[in-house]
């Protein structure tokens, strides 16, 4: 697979990693996001397919899996599979585009070792797990179970962060926003 750059945002739930993709995609027209693939349900009517995830039956997806179409793929949850289709990084890559990933941290990690050299891989961190845990139920979408296994979660894949090329520190959204795109411009040039 020829192509450009990967830069790659990794981080537990509520961390932030989505707003500071959202605001580089805003902000820089050589990126293009890669959608990911998902066997979960649309959460309410934001969510489109194809847009936000390429949702698939887990039936289509063991098929993707059986045809080697993943760069990585995993077992998030009992029964949901999320991963990255080698198609979506084609698509990207042939528009002339670099790629930028929204995954949590064992796809992160996937996607750094798939793509060595030509990636960035970024581990955005909150500041405490009071203040994930804050976030998460700001967001008005966890029921107490999936918010504890979120937590649970969370403090699994912190261990994890030395493995990145960078830790961020979302303390201060203006700030990280800011050196999300130093870091992007700096990878870039």
């Amino acid at each position: 697979m020829a192509g450009g750059k990967a830069i790659i945002f990794s981080a537990p739930s509520g961390s932030g990693k989505t707003t500071i993709v959202h605001h580089l995609l805003n902000n820089n027209s050589d990126l293009g996001f890669s959608i990911s693939a998902a066997t979960r349900d649309k959460r309410g009517r934001k969510e489109e397919n194809g847009k936000d995830y390429y949702f698939l039956s887990p039936e289509e997806f063991k098929q993707k899996i059986d045809a080697d179409e993943f760069v990585e793929w995993e077992e998030v949850y009992s029964g949901n599979f999320y991963g990255t289709l080698k198609s979506e990084i084609e698509r990207i890559w042939s528009s002339g585009k670099n790629v930028i990933f929204d995954v949590d941290v064992r796809g992160g990690l996937a996607l750094k070792k798939y793509f060595g050299d030509k990636a960035l891989a970024i581990f955005v961190k909150a500041p405490s797990l009071d203040v994930l845990k804050q976030r998460l139920n700001d967001r008005g979408t966890e029921s107490e179970e999936s918010l504890s296994r979120r937590l649970f979660k969370a403090k699994f894949e912190m261990s994890f962060q030395d493995k990145f090329d960078v830790v961020l520190l979302n303390e201060n959204l203006d700030n990280s926003l800011t050196e999300a795109q130093r870091l992007y411009d700096e990878f870039n040039s």
